[in-house]
C-alpha cells in the first residue's frame, strides 16, 4: 500500500481538528513530535500496535481495564514471543501518544503499514469504547459466532461499527469523528504481510471481525437519539485509502462481503452483547476479561495449539467469567483465509517456555519484583505472602527460588529462596511451584431481586451455613439465587432453549442470569422448601470450586495440564457434538486421558451438574489402591466401556475434573471409596443412579485438600499458614460440556 503522505494526512486531521477549534499549525507541531516518537523505533520482522483508552472527554464513561489489557498484551509479546520492546508502539492515556483519532491513525500508518514487510508478524490490539454510525454503503448482513457455529444475521439499520477515540465528539451534534470498521479493514488490506493479528476488546464489543466492525457502546449521539454520522473527515480518509490501494467501491464492497481483510481477528463479544471489564483479584484491579484469559492462557500453554483451537478452549472460558460479572459475553472469531485457522497464535511459536510470572527488577537490597500476568485469579486472591516461585532458564531448568512477601494487583515482591541472586535478572521467567488456598473457601452467591420480601429469610438461612457469602448484584459471584418471572423466561427461551422452568419456581441461575433448570422445582414450593432443597446443591457447588483452587484453575486451563491431554468426546451410536464440548440430551460419551508426559500420574475423575449432583467417575470405587496410576505414553478412558456406559442427562451444563497427581492420594482415594459406594462408579455395577450429597461433596474435597496440603509441604518450606498445593505434583483439569435439546 502506498504510504499515506503526510501533507494529505495532516489535512484530513487538521480539518476534524479544526471542528473542535484547533488550528491547523497547532496539529503540525503536534504532528512533529508524534514522528519523532513514532521513529524512536527500529523495523523488525514482529511490530506490534497496542491502544488502550480508559479516560474520555464529555459524558462518555470511564472505563477500568484497558491499560491493564495494553500491560498484558505487552508483557506476554516481549517475555513469551520475542518481541523487542522497541518494535511496540504503545498509544493509550499514560503513553507519551495519546489515543486521539489522528494519532492512532499515524501510528497504525506509521509504526505497523510503512514497517511491515512480507512474512513479517504483525499484532494490533485495542481496548476501549466501541460504537456505532450510519454507513453510506452498508453490508447486508452482519457475521455472527453461536456456540462456535459462523452465522449471519440482517444489517437492518445499515450501521458500522466503530473503535472510539477519546477524542469523538465534533462541532456537530450529528457527527462523531470514530475511527469506522471500514478504515480498520482498508488499513489491514494495505499491509504488506498477511501474518496479521486483530485483537478488539472494545467494552460492548462484537461483530468486529467482519469488513464492518460492529460495537455496542456508547450512544451513538451525545442525545442518545437515533445513529450518528462519521464525520466528512473520516469519510475522506476512506476515500484517500481506497485510492492508494487500487480499490473501486465495488471492489472493497465485495472484499468486505468476504470477511476480514485478512490474517485472524479476535472481537471478545458478539454484535449484541456486553464485553466485560471484569473485576479481579476481589476488585483490586480491572482487565478487558478476554484479554486477560486470552494473555494467561498463552502464558502457561505447553503444548503447541492453533489459534482456532486456542479460541475454542477460551470461549468457554470467556462466558464464563463474565458471568461471574453478571455478562453475556462469548467471543467472536474469523480468518483470512480460513486456513488461518491452523496456525499458531500470533502466527509464531512461543519464543521461550510456558510460565506464569516474569522478573522486573531487582534492588540493591535484593528485593525482586515480578510480574504475575500468567497467575490464575483464584490464586491471586488466595495469597499474598508465602507462595514459592521456580525461576527457570530458556530451557525450562530450574535455576533458583524466590519467595513471595507481598503483592499490589498484579505486581509482587519477594526474596531469594534457593539459588544465586546473580542469575535473577530481569526477564527471567517464573512458574509457580508452591501456592496458598484460603483456608475455608466460601460460595459466593447473590441474591435477586425476584425473591421479593423472601430475600431476608433466604438470606438468614444460607449465610447460617457459613461456608456461603450473600454478595451484591452488582459483584462478582458463583451463582445467582431467584424466582423465575416471565422476564427471565422469555429471556430464556431467546438464548434458544426450548422450554424452561415454569414462572415462580424457585432455583439457581448463572450470573448474567441463565436459569440452571435442574436446580427450579414447581412454583407452588414453600421458600423453606426450597431452601432445604437447594442448600445440599450449593455444597456440592462449593465443593467443585474447592477442586478447582487446588489445580489453581478459574476456566483457564483447559483440556492439558501436567503432561496429561483430556478429550471429552461421542461414542457408539450417540449423536456428534453439535460443537466443541456441546452434545445433544442422551448422549453417550466418553472421557480419554493421555499421559503425554514422561512420568508416571495418578488421576481421579469427578463430575458435577448444574443441578449440584457430583459423582465419582474414576477411579471405580472396587478398584485396588494403585489402579488410579497411568503410565507414560497410555490413555485412559472413562468410563470404561467393558464396565458401562455414561449417557448425559438433561439440557444444562456438566462440568468434568480430572485430577493428577504425582503420587497416589491414598486418604482421599479412601474418602472417594466410601463416599463413592453411594455416587460413583463400581466394576459390578456401573453408574450408580444416586449422586453424592452435599455434604458428602465436601467431605471428599476436604479430604483430598488435606492430603494434598500434607504432602506438599512434605520437602517445601513456607511461611504460608493456610492449606497449600505443590503446583508441580498436582493438577486440574476442568472441562464443561454443555447439552443441548435434541
Amino acid at each position: 500500500m502506498p504510504p499515506i503522505d503526510r501533507r494529505h494526512f495532516l489535512q484530513f486531521a487538521g480539518s476534524a481538528l479544526a471542528s473542535m477549534g484547533l488550528s491547523q499549525l497547532d496539529f503540525l507541531h503536534q504532528g512533529d513530535r508524534y514522528a519523532k516518537v513514532l521513529a524512536q523505533g527500529r523495523p523488525g520482522r514482529k511490530l506490534a500496535l497496542l491502544i488502550g483508552i480508559n479516560r474520555y472527554a464529555g459524558d462518555i464513561a470511564e472505563l477500568r481495564g484497558c491499560l491493564t489489557d495494553v500491560e498484558l498484551q505487552r508483557e506476554l509479546l516481549v517475555h513469551r514471543y520475542g518481541f523487542n520492546s522497541n518494535d511496540i508502539l504503545i498509544v493509550s492515556d499514560q503513553a507519551a501518544l495519546k489515543p486521539d483519532r489522528a494519532t492512532i491513525l499515524e501510528a497504525f500508518q506509521t509504526h505497523l503499514v510503512n514497517q511491515a514487510k512480507p512474512g513479517d508478524v504483525v499484532v494490533f490490539h485495542f481496548s476501549g469504547h466501541g460504537s456505532l454510525v450510519k454507513d453510506p454503503n452498508p453490508l447486508p448482513e452482519l457475521f455472527k459466532n453461536e456456540n462456535g457455529v459462523p452465522s449471519r444475521v440482517q444489517n437492518q439499520d445499515g450501521v458500522n461499527g466503530t473503535l472510539v477515540p477519546n477524542d469523538r465528539f465534533t462541532a456537530d451534534p450529528n457527527q462523531v469523528q470514530d475511527i469506522m470498521g471500514k478504515s480498520l479493514f482498508l488499513l489491514t488490506y494495505g499491509l504488506k504481510t498477511d501474518n496479521v493479528t486483530l485483537v478488539l476488546d472494545s467494552c460492548h464489543s462484537g461483530g468486529g471481525t467482519r469488513g464492518n466492525l460492529l460495537f455496542r457502546t456508547v450512544n451513538s449521539r451525545l442525545d442518545g437519539f437515533d445513529t450518528a454520522l462519521p464525520s466528512p473527515v473520516e469519510l475522506a480518509f476512506q476515500e484517500k485509502l481506497m485510492k492508494d490501494l487500487g480499490l473501486s467501491q465495488d471492489k472493497f464492497q465485495k472484499l468486505r462481503q468476504q470477511g476480514i481483510a485478512k490474517g485472524v481477528a479476535i472481537g471478545s463479544a458478539q454484535y449484541d452483547q456486553l464485553a466485560a471489564d471484569a473485576p479481579f483479584d476481589d476488585e483490586n484491579f480491572y482487565a478487558g476479561a478476554f484479554t486477560y484469559l486470552l494473555t494467561r492462557y498463552l502464558w502457561q500453554q505447553s503444548v503447541d495449539e492453533a489459534i482456532g483451537t486456542v479460541f475454542i478452549n477460551l470461549a468457554r472460558s470467556t462466558r464464563d467469567v463474565s458471568n461471574r460479572a453478571s455478562v453475556t459475553q462469548e467471543p467472536i472469531f474469523a480468518a483470512n483465509p480460513e486456513g488461518h485457522r491452523e496456525q499458531p497464535t500470533y502466527f509464531l511459536k512461543p519464543a521461550t517456555p510456558f510460565a506464569e510470572a516474569v522478573v522486573r527488577s531487582i534492588n540493591s537490597a535484593g528485593q525482586i519484583e515480578f510480574w504475575l500476568g500468567g497467575i490464575s485469579s483464584s490464586s491471586l486472591n488466595d495469597s499474598k505472602s508465602g507462595s514459592i516461585f521456580t525461576a527457570i532458564d530458556k530451557t525450562g531448568k530450574e535455576i533458583a527460588q524466590i519467595e513471595q512477601t507481598g503483592r499490589e494487583g498484579l505486581v509482587a515482591t519477594g526474596k531469594l529462596k534457593a539459588g544465586k541472586l546473580a542469575d535473577l535478572q530481569p526477564g527471567v521467567l517464573l512458574r509457580e511451584r508452591v501456592r496458598g488456598l484460603p483456608a475455608d473457601l466460601k460460595l459466593r452467591l447473590g441474591l435477586d431481586p425476584s425473591l421479593g420480601k423472601d430475600r431476608a429469610a433466604v438470606k438468614a438461612a444460607l449465610q447460617a451455613q457459613g461456608r456461603i457469602v450473600i454478595v451484591e448484584s452488582d459483584q462478582v459471584m458463583n451463582y445467582r439465587l431467584g424466582r423465575m418471572t416471565p422476564t427471565y423466561q422469555s429471556q430464556f427461551s431467546q438464548q434458544g432453549m426450548a422450554t424452561g422452568p415454569q414462572v415462580g419456581g424457585t432455583g439457581l441461575f448463572t450470573g448474567d442470569l441463565r436459569p440452571l433448570r435442574a436446580t427450579f422445582a414447581d412454583p407452588e414450593e414453600p421458600i423453606e422448601a426450597a431452601i432445604d432443597r437447594l442448600i445440599p446443591r450449593l455444597q456440592a457447588f462449593l465443593a467443585a470450586e474447592v477442586l478447582k483452587a487446588i489445580g489453581g484453575v478459574d476456566v483457564v486451563k483447559r483440556g492439558q495440564s501436567h503432561g496429561l491431554k483430556v478429550d471429552v468426546r461421542s461414542v457408539g451410536n450417540s449423536a456428534k457434538p453439535v460443537a466443541t464440548n456441546r452434545f445433544i440430551a442422551d448422549s453417550q460419551i466418553e472421557v480419554q486421558i493421555q499421559n503425554t508426559g514422561q512420568r508416571d500420574r495418578y488421576v481421579a475423575v469427578i463430575s458435577i451438574g448444574d443441578a449440584g449432583t457430583m459423582r465419582v467417575l474414576f477411579p471405580y470405587v472396587d478398584f485396588a489402591e494403585g489402579r488410579e496410576r497411568l503410565p507414560p505414553g497410555e490413555t485412559l478412558t472413562v468410563p470404561d466401556p467393558a464396565i458401562t456406559n455414561l449417557h448425559l442427562g438433561s439440557p444444562g451444563l456438566l462440568e468434568i475434573m480430572v485430577l493428577s497427581s504425582a503420587e497416589s492420594l491414598r486418604d482421599a482415594l479412601k474418602a472417594l471409596k466410601e463416599i463413592g459406594a453411594r455416587g460413583g462408579v463400581s466394576s459390578s455395577r456401573g453408574v450408580s443412579q444416586n449422586a453424592l450429597s452435599g455434604q458428602d461433596s465436601v467431605s471428599v474435597v476436604e479430604a483430598l485438600l488435606s492430603n494434598i496440603n500434607q504432602n506438599s509441604r512434605s520437602g517445601n518450606v513456607t511461611t504460608i499458614a493456610n492449606p497449600v498445593v505443590d503446583t508441580t505434583r498436582y493438577g486440574v483439569i476442568v472441562t464443561t460440556i454443555e447439552v443441548v435439546p435434541e
